[in-house]
């Protein structure tokens, strides 16, 4: 094969198979902590959204900042890890958001005072927003073309593996302190120990990072092409050219510069074509509410009827359910490519959430929603993540890890990220305040941008399945 991006020598990158593809799927899991701490973190403050609101005696705009202050240092990690990962590199980066989780983990466990908490919760933010860039960044630049969607599939399938684990946690310290989210367990209230218990995974993605080697295209960057080469020997097998590899990546490399803010801006839109494609997939990913069943579920179910420990109970279905769809993404991914993927995802989301608008707009009955609404609201809610899940959960996060070239990737993937956490932010920060103006119309938002979602592939997005990093322009 020749490269689109020079006229190097044939290396077979295209065909490449490990020869220990158990050992790239460590090497991927390893990485991949970093989503499911994503997942964990941003999934786990579900059980302590009522205790808070209690403990500091907050109305629904404060406990909505509080609640959503963590993204502002999700956005500000994303925009900043890929420039430190060109700098010092993809397992250094992993390194340091790894101390970040495991500070906050401990911090946010043991606040002073509501100001403490909110700081606590934005130094893990900023460490979700390192993991979210360098993840997908990493395992698609270690990753075998051949099996480059499925490995990157990795990341989503880590981050509702923890969001669903978050739940379980959740519920099982619920459950330790008798259904209360304040009950006191060895002197400390139960949500302390929801948010406390993440410091285990926390070390454990620092010591795996000592595991996993460095990205070969990274170390070729700096000059360490002998270590390059040994690791793409590694995760690409020695049927290819690995001379040729490696000189296809430098020739690629040499041609282009480190990317940089500045490489991303057009002449006409500010950002490059491409640059606006990243952005949009990564805003539609957010926009259409996914994050307020994993934010806000349990207040969700309890604010029509739906006691407290059911509440949790269904906001852990819903984490398996995303789960499932997660595997039946990766399953598909590779077999019928990422547009199709997000197209049905698109359908079948606009249509659960058109369908849970429906049922929210009944009046309650005692506090409740009439049974048929209630049933339909559980149904469609769980219909709407399992959706998501097979579609936009996944191939968001494939597409943004291989679509941008070489001398973009890390700064337009920084740019996309960035733009993502934003949205999430803005949905996770209204979403109270919409469902006190009217719960039915919120779901009616969600469901206009699932259906924007649609003409927004169609028209934008190109497939890119099955092609080299190098032949992304």
């Amino acid at each position: 094969m020749t490269s689109s991006t020079a006229n190097g020598p044939e290396s077979g990158a295209r065909a490449a198979h490990p020869d220990h593809l158990g050992h790239v799927i460590f090497i991927t899991a390893a990485a991949a902590m970093g989503g499911f701490l994503f997942g964990y973190d941003s999934s786990v403050i579900n059980g302590a959204v009522e205790a808070i609101r209690d403990r500091y005696d907050i109305g629904s705009g404060t406990l909505a900042q509080v609640i959503a202050i963590a993204l502002i240092g999700c956005a500000i990690g994303a925009a900043t890890a890929g420039r430190i990962a060109d700098r010092i590199g993809r397992i250094r980066c992993m390194q340091i958001a790894s101390v970040l989780f495991t500070a906050s983990a401990i911090g946010s466990a043991l606040p002073f005072a509501l100001w403490d908490l909110a700081l606590w919760r934005i130094i893990g933010g900023f460490a979700i927003g390192m993991a979210s860039v360098i993840g997908p960044a990493y395992i698609a630049e270690v990753s075998p073309p051949a099996y480059r969607g499925r490995l990157g599939s990795f990341q989503q399938a880590a981050i509702v593996i923890g969001i669903a684990i978050s739940q379980l946690v959740n519920y099982a310290v619920l459950q330790i302190a008798d259904g209360d989210q304040r009950g006191e367990i060895l002197g400390l209230e139960a949500w302390q120990w929801m948010l406390g218990v993440m410091v285990v995974p926390a070390i454990l993605y620092g010591l795996l990072s000592f595991a996993i080697p460095e990205s070969p295209r990274f170390l070729i960057s700096v000059g360490r092409k002998a270590e390059a080469r040994k690791i793409l020997e590694e995760v690409e097998g020695d049927k290819i050219d690995l001379d040729a590899r490696v000189t296809e990546i430098e020739t690629a490399m040499h041609r282009e510069h480190k990317s940089s803010f500045k490489d991303l801006l057009g002449n006409r839109f500010f950002f490059l074509p491409i640059v606006w494609v990243g952005i949009g997939l990564s805003m539609f990913q957010q926009l259409v509410g996914i994050n307020v069943a994993f934010y806000y579920s349990a207040t969700l179910w309890q604010s029509v009827g739906i006691d407290p420990t059911d509440s949790f109970f269904y906001s852990f279905t819903t984490s398996i359910i995303n789960i499932i769809g997660t595997v039946i993404a990766m399953v598909l991914v590779d077999r019928v490519g990422r547009r199709p993927l997000a197209l049905v995802g698109s359908v079948g989301m606009a249509v659960a959430l058109a369908v849970e608008a429906w049922a929210f707009s009944a009046d309650l009955v005692d506090g409740k929603l009439p049974t048929a609404q209630g049933a339909t609201a559980l149904v469609a809610a769980h219909v709407f993540v399992l959706f998501f899940a097979l579609s936009w959960g996944v191939v968001v996060w494939v597409f943004l890890g291989e679509m941008f070239p070489n001398r973009l990737r890390a700064a337009a993937l920084g740019v996309a990220v960035f733009a993502q956490w934003i949205a999430n932010w803005a949905i996770t920060a209204s979403f109270p305040s919409l469902a006190d103006w009217n719960l039915s119309g919120t779901y009616i938002i969600y469901a206009c941008f699932a259906v924007l979602s649609i003409p927004f592939v169609l028209k934008f997005v190109k497939e890119t399945k099955g092609k080299t990093l190098e032949e992304m322009g």
